[in-house]
């Protein structure tokens, strides 16, 4: 499919579940499909549209927390890197992550979470010593914890080195939520790296923005 059509096919798949009383699975899937229609936007060069569609998918991230099992950090980790991908302030994402207890978590999502949330606040001294409790984890990728070290430390080429590794290992991947395939982690941490002043030069890639 072409990225217009995938976002055609996002946008009718929330318009089709967009009701009152959503339950927070319904929620997420809601979130999943704006996420889609803001990916593929993005893709095709429609860049207010797309940041109009992340927005709207940090939006039901949130609302599907209430109700959701326990351990679903992957929620507030999507909402962050909506936002940052939309260009936002994801600080209220951050918080949320934080508010719900993602430091003391025991689980790699949690510990993500967390991290995610620190870097998002500029917290980087924070950030360094949970980023280095995934390092040395081995369910959880290996290139994403390094990214993120060097984030918290400021670290361009090692941040340039990790996040190369990230995009390829999107590269290499035959499977993508909502079946779109773009590589959100790097633009997430691209977007950190960028306030940062180390954003790393990526190569042309069919998974990211030309």
């Amino acid at each position: 499919m072409e990225w217009a059509e995938r976002a055609d096919a996002a946008i009718a798949r929330y318009r089709g579940g967009e009701r009152r009383g959503l339950d927070q699975r319904q929620l997420t899937q809601l979130a999943n499909a704006a996420w889609a229609a803001g990916a593929s936007l993005l893709m095709d060069g429609r860049r207010a549209e797309a940041e109009g569609w992340l927005r709207t998918a940090a939006e039901r991230y949130r609302e599907s927390w209430a109700g959701a099992p326990p351990d679903s950090w992957g929620r507030p980790i999507a909402a962050m890197k909506a936002l940052l991908i939309a260009g936002d302030d994801a600080s209220g994402a951050a918080r949320w992550a934080l508010d719900a207890g993602a430091a003391d978590a025991a689980s790699p999502i949690g510990v993500y979470a967390a991290t995610l949330a620190l870097l998002v606040l500029g917290d980087d001294v924070a950030a360094g010593p949970a980023a280095t409790t995934l390092l040395v984890r081995d369910d959880f990728p290996d290139d994403v914890a390094r990214s993120l070290a060097a984030l918290a430390a400021r670290d361009r080429e090692r941040y340039a080195a990790a996040a190369l590794e990230v995009l390829a290992s999107f590269e290499a991947r035959s499977e993508f939520l909502e079946d779109v395939p773009v590589a959100d982690t790097v633009l997430a941490l691209q977007a950190l790296a960028c306030v940062r002043g180390i954003a790393a030069a990526l190569p042309p890639s069919p998974r990211v923005p030309s």
